[in-house]
């Protein structure tokens, strides 16, 4: 099957025209933009894709509009700082633009969701990002308010975060190191595009980390299925999976190889896909503590392995599955040991792309800084979604028990530590 076929149509049919996507396709977005208002605001990181961004203004101004700043709005660093969504505010408060196009990664993406956020609600809810972590408080504010927000156009240029097409919007607190999410379907924008040829500059470990989101996106997703949506996130991941291990180490050696990088930005988007279909869990929820110390696709990716072990019994019938997906023999294996089956099978892929599958082997990890924090977070309100949506879901006061088994484990590779809920 050609898994590349199956995730275009795929996505054509989730998002319609929408969504422009593929190779060569960058200067159509002057097209997609020009209904929404003639004037723009640009974000976007310009000193490190000078062409991409290049493309994109030129493509702007030929469809009549107008940027309203004489060079783009400087996008995010990594990991989205909250000190760069309210940069990108007081420009959108300062300018008023009819419409924001942000171009960049995940990272870039993610403020900018935030700072439409803070422009409209900030003068009447509250300047202050972290009122707006969680699940739907954006929505509500504007039901209240009767507000509307700004229009956000988001152009991707890493195969990553699929942040283009979903309704979170991760910001880190730099001083403390711990990532929280906006979720609401209010910070979606209002049209996407991706040009993977885009992508042929990223260096290899961003390539390897966007492939490992991906990856953890439709995994995590799927493990959490539910009969009426099984069947499809089963063809999303499975079609991800296809596409991450068959293309993963090609992009690697030749960045060049076009077909490569088509696969894996279809892969980002079916991560993406996912992601609006069901949440994710438990390497997600992990991740959000080891900013400072690893990428996040490659944190979730080196987690997801200790997860399923701790899953097992509630997700027999998608290990199964997985290890199909993995092309490993999972016949006649059940519980805990064909979860460590499928498990090992994720860490072999991992080292295959040379991806940590311990924390330990990550340089910057410090056990006694990380693994509290990860507890910690674990227990805070506003991620309490990503506990409810572990398979065998979690309270704030299961996390002393069955979370610090988990963490060890990753941090020794010993499967056996973790502790299974009843």
């Amino acid at each position: 099957m050609d898994y590349r076929d199956k995730a275009y149509e795929m996505l054509k049919q989730w998002k319609g025209n929408d969504y422009v996507f593929g190779i060569d396709c960058l200067g159509k977005i002057g097209e997609m933009a020009a209904p929404f208002g003639r004037k723009v605001l640009l974000v976007a990181n310009s000193r490190h894709m000078k062409d991409t961004v290049y493309e994109v203004a030129n493509s702007l101004m030929e469809a009549g509009l107008e940027l309203v700043t004489e060079f783009p709005v400087p996008g995010s660093r990594p990991n989205s700082p909250k000190d760069d969504a309210y940069r990108i505010t007081t420009y959108i408060l300062q300018y008023k633009p009819d419409v924001v196009v942000a171009v960049g990664g995940g990272s870039t993406l993610d403020v900018s969701k935030a700072a439409v956020v803070l422009a409209c609600l900030g003068d009447v809810v509250t300047p202050e990002v972290d009122h707006y972590f969680g699940t739907g408080i954006v929505s509500e504010q504007l039901k209240e308010t009767g507000r509307r927000l700004l229009p956000l156009i988001a152009v991707q240029t890493s195969a990553s975060s699929g942040s283009h097409l979903t309704k979170y919007a991760n910001i880190t607190d730099l001083n403390d190191g711990q990532k929280k999410i906006i979720v609401d379907d209010a910070v979606v924008p209002v049209r996407q595009l991706f040009d993977y040829r885009t992508t042929c500059t990223m260096p290899a470990n961003v390539m390897i980390d966007g492939a490992l989101d991906a990856l953890s996106h439709t995994i995590e997703v799927f493990w959490g299925a539910k009969p009426e949506n099984y069947d499809k996130l089963h063809d999303i991941c499975q079609a991800a999976v296809a596409l991450v291990t068959g293309y993963a180490k090609r992009a690697v050696e030749n960045p060049d190889d076009l077909e490569a990088r088509d696969a894996l930005g279809l892969a980002t988007d079916l991560g993406g896909y996912a992601i609006m279909v069901g949440g994710t869990s438990g390497g997600h929820l992990t991740s959000f503590s080891l900013v400072d110390c690893m990428n996040h696709g490659t944190a979730c990716g080196l987690m997801n392995p200790y997860y399923a072990v701790f899953y097992n019994k509630a997700i027999q019938r998608q290990l199964k599955d997985l290890g199909e997906f993995y092309n490993v023999d999972v016949k006649g294996l059940s519980g805990r040991e064909l979860a460590e089956k499928v498990s090992s099978a994720m860490m072999d892929f991992c080292l295959s792309i040379g991806a940590p599958t311990k924390l330990t082997d990550v340089p910057k990890f410090r056990k006694e800084i990380h693994v509290p924090r990860a507890m910690k977070a674990a227990k805070d309100p506003s991620l309490r979604m990503k506990l409810q949506n572990m398979p065998v879901p979690m309270t704030a006061s299961d996390v002393d028990e069955y979370m610090s088994g988990i963490l060890e484990a990753a941090c020794t590779g010993d499967l056996g530590l973790i502790k299974e809920m009843l």
